[in-house]
């Protein structure tokens, strides 16, 4: 009998190791605690890696902790009754896309935010990392030109909205392809989409811009998120000497699976 208890007790200890499911979850890089909220921000460890962005990132989170920590505390005193079964839940989470040139360091921002609504929510952002200058910084230097309206940025939204009818063509979701939805995506840097650099099958070279947009952004919430991917040849005619030297190869198979 007491043979066999041991068995048990060895094989759930086995079991604990070797499961990822039961594995310890990652401590918060940063946390707030309350009746309100709990709110949580986590790097990836490549970001970890890299102490410039990393206290970029910190500090960016930080504060969306102590805006939502008052959001929510102002909601509770306002409604109590909303808060009833337990406080938000809010999550931040900064992880690596690329690194281009070893140089460029493109950054996913991906946000829950859950405050008892009819659905949690979603949110998607991106932070371009230059690791020579330890700031951020857009995609303009790699483009002549970048004006509102101009013809870089007309040439990038007529290349999104085809990706992005492509993508709807791929959920069978071709009846949101429509002009009301793509109305928010404009020719211009501020207004068309948080942008990364996509990895590329040529080592130290992007394939192409990447655009990420949110639930509700470019289709209804039940479509999710989505990901519009303009190759680079596309813009070819726009690129800086720094654009053209950092350009390159293809997309990897594999990249688009990985993207919602």
């Amino acid at each position: 009998m007491r043979a066999g208890l041991l068995a048990i007790f060895s094989a759930v200890a086995t079991i604990a190791l070797v499961s990822p499911s039961l594995a310890a979850d990652p401590k918060p890089d940063a946390i707030v605690k309350t009746k309100s909220i709990e709110a949580r921000v986590f790097l990836d460890d490549k970001i970890k890696a890299d102490a410039p962005l990393a206290a970029d990132c910190l500090a960016e989170g930080k504060k969306w902790l102590d805006k939502n920590a008052a959001d929510a505390a102002a909601a509770r005193k306002q409604d109590p009754q909303f808060f009833k079964d337990g406080g938000w839940d809010f999550e931040r989470k900064y992880s690596i896309r690329s690194v281009v040139s070893d140089r460029y360091v493109s950054v996913l921002r991906d946000d829950y935010m859950d405050t008892h609504g009819a659905h949690p929510n979603s949110d998607v952002n991106t932070v371009l990392w230059d690791k020579a200058e330890s700031k951020r910084i857009s995609i303009r230097p790699f483009f002549t030109e970048t004006a509102d309206k101009g013809p870089t940025m007309k040439a990038m939204v007529k290349a999104v909205i085809a990706s992005l009818k492509t993508e709807k063509r791929k959920r069978d979701s071709s009846e949101t392809a429509t002009d009301e939805w793509f109305k928010g995506v404009e020719p211009s840097l501020l207004k068309i989409g948080a942008v990364t650099l996509a990895p590329s099958t040529e080592t130290g070279k992007s394939s192409g811009l990447t655009f990420h947009y949110p639930s509700y952004a470019v289709g209804p919430y039940a479509e999710g998120q989505y990901v519009a991917f303009v190759p680079w040849e596309t813009l070819k005619l726009y690129l800086t000497p720094e654009g053209a030297r950092i350009f390159g190869g293809a997309r990897p198979k594999g990249d688009a699976e990985e993207q919602p």
